[in-house]
Protein backbone atom coordinates (compact mmCIF):
# COMPACT_ATOMS: atom_id res chain seq x y z
CA UNK A 1 0.00 0.00 0.00
CA UNK A 2 1.52 3.30 -1.15
CA UNK A 3 -0.73 5.53 0.96
CA UNK A 4 -3.97 5.59 2.94
CA UNK A 5 -7.03 7.64 2.04
CA UNK A 6 -8.18 9.52 5.12
CA UNK A 7 -10.50 12.53 5.34
CA UNK A 8 -8.50 13.86 8.30
CA UNK A 9 -5.17 13.83 6.47
CA UNK A 10 -3.28 17.14 7.05
CA UNK A 11 -4.25 17.39 10.74
CA UNK A 12 -1.45 17.43 13.32
CA UNK A 13 -2.92 14.42 15.16
CA UNK A 14 -5.17 11.66 13.81
CA UNK A 15 -6.82 8.87 15.80
CA UNK A 16 -7.44 5.70 13.77
CA UNK A 17 -10.13 3.23 14.87
CA UNK A 18 -12.25 0.42 13.47
CA UNK A 19 -11.38 -1.62 10.39
CA UNK A 20 -8.42 0.54 9.39
CA UNK A 21 -6.90 0.10 12.87
CA UNK A 22 -7.29 -3.68 12.57
CA UNK A 23 -5.77 -3.66 9.10
CA UNK A 24 -2.75 -1.59 10.08
CA UNK A 25 -2.03 -3.46 13.32
CA UNK A 26 -3.12 -7.05 12.67
CA UNK A 27 -2.59 -7.35 8.91
CA UNK A 28 0.24 -4.92 8.18
CA UNK A 29 1.70 -5.39 11.69
CA UNK A 30 2.72 -1.75 12.11
CA UNK A 31 4.35 -0.68 15.37
CA UNK A 32 4.96 2.57 17.23
CA UNK A 33 7.49 4.64 15.31
CA UNK A 34 6.50 3.37 11.87
CA UNK A 35 5.78 6.00 9.24
CA UNK A 36 2.68 6.08 7.00
CA UNK A 37 1.66 8.26 4.05
CA UNK A 38 -1.90 9.62 3.84
CA UNK A 39 -3.93 11.59 1.33
CA UNK A 40 -7.31 13.32 1.74
CA UNK A 41 -10.00 12.82 -0.90
CA UNK A 42 -10.63 16.56 -1.13
CA UNK A 43 -6.97 17.27 -2.02
CA UNK A 44 -5.34 14.18 -3.49
CA UNK A 45 -2.33 16.12 -4.75
CA UNK A 46 -0.98 16.55 -1.20
CA UNK A 47 0.92 13.70 0.46
CA UNK A 48 1.03 13.79 4.27
CA UNK A 49 3.61 11.72 6.16
CA UNK A 50 2.78 10.55 9.68
CA UNK A 51 4.47 8.60 12.45
CA UNK A 52 2.58 6.15 14.66
CA UNK A 53 2.94 7.70 18.11
CA UNK A 54 0.86 5.22 20.11
CA UNK A 55 -1.13 2.01 19.71
CA UNK A 56 -3.76 0.48 21.98
CA UNK A 57 -6.16 -2.45 21.40
CA UNK A 58 -8.82 -0.31 19.71
CA UNK A 59 -7.03 2.68 18.23
CA UNK A 60 -3.73 4.16 17.16
CA UNK A 61 -2.55 7.76 17.05
CA UNK A 62 -0.68 9.36 14.17
CA UNK A 63 1.48 12.48 14.43
CA UNK A 64 2.12 14.63 11.36
CA UNK A 65 5.73 14.75 10.16
CA UNK A 66 5.44 16.63 6.87
CA UNK A 67 3.14 17.61 4.00
CA UNK A 68 4.14 18.09 0.38
CA UNK A 69 2.57 18.26 -3.04
CA UNK A 70 3.24 15.02 -4.92
CA UNK A 71 1.11 14.15 -7.94
CA UNK A 72 1.36 10.64 -9.34
CA UNK A 73 -0.39 10.30 -12.68
CA UNK A 74 0.13 9.29 -16.30
CA UNK A 75 1.90 11.75 -18.59
CA UNK A 76 -0.69 11.03 -21.30
CA UNK A 77 -4.45 11.60 -21.42
CA UNK A 78 -6.67 8.73 -22.56
CA UNK A 79 -10.46 8.67 -22.59
CA UNK A 80 -11.93 5.19 -23.11
CA UNK A 81 -15.49 4.83 -24.39
CA UNK A 82 -16.23 1.25 -23.36
CA UNK A 83 -19.42 -0.44 -24.49
CA UNK A 84 -21.19 -1.94 -21.47
CA UNK A 85 -20.42 -5.58 -20.65
CA UNK A 86 -21.03 -7.82 -17.62
CA UNK A 87 -20.57 -5.94 -14.34
CA UNK A 88 -18.21 -8.52 -12.84
CA UNK A 89 -15.91 -8.16 -15.85
CA UNK A 90 -15.96 -4.36 -15.55
CA UNK A 91 -15.10 -4.56 -11.85
CA UNK A 92 -12.13 -6.85 -12.52
CA UNK A 93 -10.68 -4.56 -15.19
CA UNK A 94 -11.23 -1.15 -13.56
CA UNK A 95 -8.19 -1.46 -11.23
CA UNK A 96 -6.01 -2.33 -14.24
CA UNK A 97 -7.18 0.72 -16.18
CA UNK A 98 -6.60 2.82 -13.08
CA UNK A 99 -3.03 1.52 -12.68
CA UNK A 100 -2.31 2.09 -16.37
CA UNK A 101 -3.28 5.74 -15.97
CA UNK A 102 -6.52 5.96 -17.95
CA UNK A 103 -7.98 9.43 -17.39
CA UNK A 104 -11.64 8.79 -18.08
CA UNK A 105 -14.00 5.91 -18.86
CA UNK A 106 -17.42 6.47 -20.42
CA UNK A 107 -19.60 3.38 -20.35
CA UNK A 108 -21.63 3.33 -23.57
CA UNK A 109 -24.78 1.26 -24.05
CA UNK A 110 -24.45 -0.15 -27.56
CA UNK A 111 -27.01 -2.30 -29.38
CA UNK A 112 -25.39 -5.54 -28.17
CA UNK A 113 -25.07 -4.45 -24.55
CA UNK A 114 -27.37 -6.12 -22.05
CA UNK A 115 -29.94 -3.45 -21.25
CA UNK A 116 -30.68 -4.83 -17.80
CA UNK A 117 -27.18 -3.97 -16.58
CA UNK A 118 -27.24 -1.08 -14.11
CA UNK A 119 -23.92 0.55 -13.43
CA UNK A 120 -23.05 1.02 -9.75
CA UNK A 121 -20.81 4.08 -9.73
CA UNK A 122 -20.56 4.15 -5.93
CA UNK A 123 -19.10 0.64 -6.01
CA UNK A 124 -16.81 1.56 -8.92
CA UNK A 125 -15.48 4.48 -6.86
CA UNK A 126 -14.70 2.20 -3.91
CA UNK A 127 -12.84 -0.16 -6.25
CA UNK A 128 -10.82 2.74 -7.68
CA UNK A 129 -9.98 4.10 -4.23
CA UNK A 130 -8.58 0.72 -3.18
CA UNK A 131 -6.56 0.58 -6.41
CA UNK A 132 -5.21 4.11 -5.92
CA UNK A 133 -3.94 3.29 -2.45
CA UNK A 134 -2.18 0.21 -3.82
CA UNK A 135 -0.60 1.73 -6.94
CA UNK A 136 0.02 5.28 -5.64
CA UNK A 137 -2.07 7.16 -8.21
CA UNK A 138 -3.12 10.56 -6.88
CA UNK A 139 -6.01 11.41 -9.21
CA UNK A 140 -9.44 9.83 -9.42
CA UNK A 141 -10.40 8.37 -12.78
CA UNK A 142 -13.49 10.11 -14.18
CA UNK A 143 -16.45 7.79 -14.82
CA UNK A 144 -19.71 8.45 -16.64
CA UNK A 145 -22.19 6.76 -18.95
CA UNK A 146 -23.81 7.35 -22.32
CA UNK A 147 -27.11 5.96 -23.63
CA UNK A 148 -25.85 5.09 -27.12
CA UNK A 149 -22.95 5.29 -29.54
CA UNK A 150 -24.86 7.92 -31.50
CA UNK A 151 -25.12 10.11 -28.41
CA UNK A 152 -21.41 9.64 -27.67
CA UNK A 153 -20.41 10.59 -31.22
CA UNK A 154 -22.54 13.72 -31.00
CA UNK A 155 -20.39 14.89 -28.08
CA UNK A 156 -17.01 13.50 -29.16
CA UNK A 157 -16.20 13.47 -32.86
CA UNK A 158 -12.47 12.74 -32.46
CA UNK A 159 -12.85 9.14 -31.30
CA UNK A 160 -10.79 6.30 -32.80
CA UNK A 161 -12.50 2.91 -33.06
CA UNK A 162 -11.24 -0.56 -32.18
CA UNK A 163 -12.81 -2.96 -34.69
CA UNK A 164 -12.14 -5.65 -37.24
CA UNK A 165 -10.25 -3.89 -40.05
CA UNK A 166 -7.00 -3.92 -42.02
CA UNK A 167 -5.12 -1.25 -40.07
CA UNK A 168 -3.29 -2.56 -36.99
CA UNK A 169 -2.40 -0.45 -33.97
CA UNK A 170 1.23 0.59 -34.33
CA UNK A 171 3.76 1.20 -31.59
CA UNK A 172 3.75 4.91 -32.44
CA UNK A 173 -0.03 5.29 -32.19
CA UNK A 174 -1.13 8.36 -30.30
CA UNK A 175 -4.75 9.30 -29.72
CA UNK A 176 -6.74 10.66 -26.80
CA UNK A 177 -10.10 8.94 -27.24
CA UNK A 178 -10.93 5.35 -28.19
CA UNK A 179 -14.18 3.38 -28.56
CA UNK A 180 -14.15 -0.32 -27.64
CA UNK A 181 -17.17 -2.49 -28.36
CA UNK A 182 -18.75 -5.24 -26.27
CA UNK A 183 -18.80 -8.98 -26.99
CA UNK A 184 -19.77 -9.55 -30.62
CA UNK A 185 -18.61 -6.12 -31.74
CA UNK A 186 -20.73 -3.42 -33.29
CA UNK A 187 -24.03 -3.87 -35.10
CA UNK A 188 -24.49 -3.06 -38.79
CA UNK A 189 -26.15 0.29 -38.06
CA UNK A 190 -23.43 1.22 -35.57
CA UNK A 191 -20.72 0.42 -38.12
CA UNK A 192 -22.46 2.74 -40.56
CA UNK A 193 -22.33 5.53 -37.96
CA UNK A 194 -18.65 4.80 -37.33
CA UNK A 195 -17.74 4.52 -41.01
CA UNK A 196 -16.03 7.90 -41.19
CA UNK A 197 -13.92 7.32 -38.06
CA UNK A 198 -10.39 5.99 -38.00
CA UNK A 199 -10.32 2.37 -36.90
CA UNK A 200 -7.68 -0.19 -35.94
CA UNK A 201 -7.21 -3.77 -34.83
CA UNK A 202 -4.66 -5.44 -32.59
CA UNK A 203 -1.98 -7.60 -34.19
CA UNK A 204 -3.06 -11.00 -32.88
CA UNK A 205 -4.66 -14.09 -34.48
CA UNK A 206 -6.73 -14.66 -31.33
CA UNK A 207 -10.20 -13.30 -30.67
CA UNK A 208 -10.07 -11.00 -27.66
CA UNK A 209 -12.78 -10.47 -25.11
CA UNK A 210 -13.82 -6.86 -24.66
CA UNK A 211 -12.03 -6.59 -21.31
CA UNK A 212 -8.80 -8.09 -22.73
CA UNK A 213 -8.90 -5.69 -25.67
CA UNK A 214 -9.42 -2.59 -23.55
CA UNK A 215 -6.45 -3.44 -21.29
CA UNK A 216 -4.22 -4.23 -24.29
CA UNK A 217 -5.12 -0.98 -26.07
CA UNK A 218 -4.58 1.19 -22.99
CA UNK A 219 -1.25 -0.52 -22.30
CA UNK A 220 0.04 0.20 -25.81
CA UNK A 221 -1.01 3.85 -25.70
CA UNK A 222 -0.05 4.76 -22.16
CA UNK A 223 3.02 2.65 -21.37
Amino acid sequence: MKYILCDEASKDKINIKGELHKYLVKVRRHNVGDELDLRAKNDLSMLHSYKISSIDPKSLELSLLSSRMLEVKSEKYLHVAWCVIDLKSIEKVLPMLNELGVSRVTFVYCERSQRNIKLDFARFERILEASMQQCGRSSMMDLDECKSIKEFLHEFDDVVVFDFCQHSLGSDANFKRVLVGCEGGFSKSEREMLGSKKSFRLETPMVLRSESAVVAICSKILL
